[in-house]
């Protein structure tokens, strides 16, 4: 007899599921009763909360939705933080739970890991969260998922499956459609926009996070177009170098002077969420009165209108638009200038400990070429989303964005390491933050998921001691004392070294590089 878990393992790998993180319980044996005689990896971490952060930079790192397998209650509640993390990001996720016997449900019967109501606190921060009652639910609920995941603006989705249902029989469930296109942009609206592009002498474009695997479409609208091409933080990695590139937060005065100039702006996957867009605070964000929105997600559309918008992918959009752009339309004369001067300013506006702080990254940037670097809370990760050009599409990304979780860092590091091997990945992480989840570097090693993890340790919260301090608040629990994090990690059976200062990083990682698995690399900053 096949079970419903057994039909679930075989229902993933039909979704083309390689990858499963978890951690198994008795409210979830039924769920592995398949998975050592399937394709799947199982991945074991050391808190459901490193599950659910290592899907998230899984997904991250490879396009394709991170799974994780949590139990029911307290797993669930673990794991639901990171789920806030992929929805805030727009990360393909799915978590499948298990919840108490059907017949127990809502009742408060004091039954192991019980809560009231599960899928209603679920469906609060899931894209949607579906309860599996009878067998020939499941790959209708599946499909589902993974036509958001590639048709839709994606997230995390969540399917609780009753442990008196697991184990049902489920004999012959064939997996539904594996996925959907998005829709085709419309084309009166590519048409509006191609005539408001062509006729622009100061255009700009604005990239997000849903541009972040659209580089060949967005580096030739950009030079048929001559505009500078404004990153924000998940954008970054995106025309590394180029003369049109600037790779600066659209906080900055400097770029938010190139956005007022511009007399025509494209904004392509960018939600215009203030963690990018005004991360100060002071309001000083103004929607351009001349806009070309394209978003996938029509509710984004629909919280700043535009101009014109166009619901659809971004590849697809740009390329529609390039399509109609005139074969004659000269580029405009200045967009390098332009982005030469945004940048010049940008980086002349930050103080001097920030551009300090931004050469630590492009120390790991230089010394290993191509790499993903998986940021945390931390300075050098503060200050390069305020200024920092990339070298890899889509290899840079942190949770100092959107819902801030502390912590992300090494658990997504470790995901987009197993999901991208042949990459260098380092994961950058404060010495407060890096104490949130220290001990999945034991599933690193574990894992063979060789993530360089460098920890900035100046020996407290010092982002939330300067902002109190701004506001003549009396700092009061900014000063977590830290461990020895060199001796943790040999206890992990993982090598360490300890830098004075940032002197000397790139060589060290380039030893950590050559050792093929997991290193920490311990950065002692007065």
């Amino acid at each position: 007899m096949t079970t419903l878990g057994e039909a679930l393992i075989g229902l993933l790998e039909a979704h083309g599921v390689d990858t499963v993180f978890g951690i198994p319980g008795v409210h979830t044996v039924e769920l592995y009763r398949g998975l050592a005689r399937s394709r799947i990896r199982h991945v074991t971490p050391r808190h459901e909360q490193g599950a659910a952060f290592m899907a998230d930079g899984y997904a991250r790192a490879s396009g394709r939705p991170g799974v994780a397998f949590v139990i029911t209650g307290p797993g669930l509640t673990n794991a639901i933080t990171a789920m806030g993390q992929a929805r805030a990001d727009s990360v393909p996720m799915l978590v499948i739970s298990g919840v108490n016997a059907l017949p127990t449900l809502g009742k408060g019967l004091g039954f192991l890991h019980e809560l009231p109501d599960q899928r209603g606190m679920m469906q609060t921060v899931a894209m949607f969260s579906q309860r599996i009652v009878e067998p020939a639910e499941l790959p209708a609920a599946l499909s589902r998922a993974f036509a958001l995941f590639s048709s839709e603006r994606p997230g995390p989705v969540h399917i609780e499956i009753p442990i008196d249902v697991m184990a049902l029989p489920a004999e012959g469930l064939a997996p539904l459609d594996k996925g959907l296109a998005p829709p085709p942009p419309d084309p009166g609206a590519v048409a509006e926009a191609a005539r408001l592009a062509s006729a622009a002498r100061r255009p700009l474009i604005l990239a997000g996070g849903g541009a972040k695997r659209t580089e060949a479409a967005l580096l030739r609208l950009a030079e048929r177009l001559g505009a500078p091409v404004v990153q924000t933080t998940n954008a970054r990695g995106l025309m590394h170098g180029h003369a049109l590139t600037v790779p600066a937060s659209p906080s900055l005065p400097a770029v938010r002077e190139l956005m007022a100039g511009s007399d025509l702006v494209i904004a392509a996957g960018t939600e215009f969420g203030p963690t990018d867009y005004d991360m100060y605070g002071d309001d000083g964000f103004v929607v351009p009165p001349a806009l070309v929105r394209i978003d996938i997600d029509a509710a984004q559309l629909a919280r700043h209108p535009a101009t014109v918008s166009i619901k659809a992918d971004c590849a697809a959009a740009l390329e529609a638009l390039l399509a109609r752009l005139p074969a004659n339309a000269a580029p405009a004369p200045d967009g390098a200038a332009r982005a030469s001067t945004a940048r010049e300013a940008a980086f002349a506006g930050l103080d001097a400990a920030l551009r300090e702080q931004i050469k630590v990254v492009e120390t790991i940037r230089d010394a290993l070429p191509g790499a993903i670097i998986v940021g945390d809370s931390t300075q050098p990760v503060y200050a390069a989303n305020l200024f920092y050009d990339h070298d890899r599409p889509g290899g840079w990304f942190n949770a100092a964005t959107g819902f801030g979780a502390l912590g992300y860092g090494p658990p997504a590091a470790i995901g987009a390491a197993l999901a991208v091997p042949e990459a260098p990945v380092v994961c950058l992480s404060g010495d407060g933050g890096f104490q949130f989840t220290l001990p999945e570097i034991g599933a690193a090693l574990e894992a063979g998921a060789p993530v360089i993890f460098v920890v900035w340790n100046n020996r407290g919260y010092r982002e939330i001691e300067t902002s109190m301090r701004a506001v003549d608040v009396e700092p009061v629990g900014v000063s977590p004392a830290p461990p020895d994090f060199a001796k943790l990690a040999e206890a992990y059976g993982i090598a360490a070294e300890r830098l004075a200062g940032p002197q000397g990083l790139a060589d060290a990682l380039i030893r950590a590089r050559a050792a093929g698995k997991p290193v920490l690399i311990e950065i002692s900053v007065e």
